[in-house]
C-alpha cells in the first residue's frame, strides 16, 4: 500500500478545519454536531476522527491557529525597518483573518465564530488555557513591535510597552466585536479612525 505524503495529511487537515469552522459560523457552536461536520467536508467519520477527537478539539486547533498566524504576522512586523504603523498592521491582519480566512465564509460569520471561542473558553478549561497562551503570545508580540516604534523614533518612551500592546489588542477584538453583532463594518474604518487618533497632537488647540 502506497504511503500517503505529508502534503497529503496537511491538506486533508485544513479541509477539515476550514469545514469545521464554516460550520461553527454558519450555525454556532453548541447547534453543530459532528454529522454536520462530516456532510460538509464530505468525508467519513473514520476520516476525520483520525485528526480530531471531536468539536472541542476542533473549535481548540481552529484557536490555536488563528493565534499562531495573528503572533507571526506581528513578529515579522517588529523585524521591518521601520516597522508599520498600528493602522496599517492591524488592518492587513483584520482583513487576513476576517475576508481571506475561510473559503465560503463571509466576514460577519468569521467574526461571530471569534466570539463563540471567547465564549466557549468560560467553559472549556483546555479551550481557555489554548486563549490565554496566544493572549500572552500576543502581548508579547505586540510588545516586541512597541520596542521596534521607539527605536525607529515613531513612539514616546514615556508608556509601558505592555500597556501600549493590550491596548491595540482590545481595539482588534472591539472591531471584531462590532463586526460579529452589527456586520458591515469595514477594515478600512478601523484603519481611518487609529490614523486620525495617531495624528491627535499632544499639545491643546488653539
Amino acid at each position: 500500500m502506497a504511503r500517503v505524503s505529508q502534503e497529503h495529511l496537511d491538506a486533508r487537515r485544513r479541509q477539515i478545519l476550514d469545514g469545521a469552522a464554516r460550520c461553527f459560523a454558519r450555525n454556532g457552536f453548541h447547534a453543530t454536531s459532528m454529522q454536520d461536520v462530516l456532510t460538509e467536508v464530505g468525508l467519513s467519520a473514520g476520516a476525520v476522527y483520525r485528526y480530531f477527537g471531536g468539536k472541542d478539539e476542533l473549535i481548540g486547533a481552529i484557536a490555536a491557529e488563528a493565534f499562531a498566524g495573528i503572533r507571526g504576522a506581528f513578529e515579522e512586523a517588529s523585524r521591518a525597518t521601520p516597522p508599520p504603523t498600528p493602522d496599517v498592521l492591524l488592518g492587513a491582519v483584520l482583513r487576513l483573518f476576517l475576508e481571506e480566512r475561510i473559503a465560503g465564509a463571509d466576514r460577519q460569520a468569521f467574526a461571530r465564530l471569534i466570539v463563540q471561542v471567547w465564549t466557549e473558553t468560560l467553559r472549556n478549561e483546555e479551550l481557555a488555557k489554548t486563549l490565554a497562551e496566544g493572549y500572552h503570545g500576543m502581548r508579547a508580540a505586540w510588545t516586541d513591535l512597541v520596542t521596534a516604534y521607539r527605536a525607529s523614533g515613531l513612539l514616546r518612551a514615556d508608556v509601558p510597552a505592555d500597556h501600549v500592546a493590550r491596548t491595540l489588542i482590545a481595539v482588534a477584538q472591539g472591531f471584531i466585536a462590532q463586526q460579529a453583532l452589527f456586520g458591515d463594518v469595514a477594515v478600512d474604518v478601523l484603519e481611518d479612525g487609529l490614523r486620525g487618533l495617531m495624528s491627535m497632537s499632544v499639545d491643546p488647540v488653539g
